[in-house]
């Protein structure tokens, strides 16, 4: 019989790298749930103006309001930590050179900049 030592329930706090690691794992409940709230949203709009009111009313209670602020937090977590992922997962070679690292995250990052100010833009517009 082989001796295994105990390991202690909070072993991840020890290192900022697996506090990190664990709260991006954790952070996919949030786009889950993120998930789960637009499909309700659809599912409103689709029943009718009833449905959708009930389902705004809903969404401006103070305890969804809370949810969805931490959701938030934690997806911005899960998009950072996934970009930062990604020249490690991509290598870019340009006419036989390999795009460095931060150009590759910085091009992500500058990605989702774009989309948010776009999607931003088109909210502002249509309220």
């Amino acid at each position: 019989m082989t001796y295994h030592q105990p390991v202690p329930l909070l072993w991840w706090t020890r290192r900022r790298s697996y506090v990190v690691f664990v709260l991006r794992e954790l952070s996919s409940v949030a786009v889950a749930w993120f998930v789960v709230h637009f499909l309700l949203l659809v599912t409103a709009v689709h029943r009718g103006p009833g449905a959708y009111q009930e389902f705004l009313d809903w969404s401006a209670r103070p305890l969804i309001l809370v949810v969805n602020l931490v959701a938030l937090a934690f997806v911005v977590l899960h998009a950072v930590t996934w970009f930062n992922l990604a020249p490690k997962a991509l290598v870019v070679r340009v006419q036989g050179q390999q795009v460095p690292p931060r150009m590759i995250a910085a091009g992500h990052f500058g990605a989702w900049f774009v989309v948010s100010a776009i999607v931003a833009w088109v909210l502002v517009v249509m309220l």
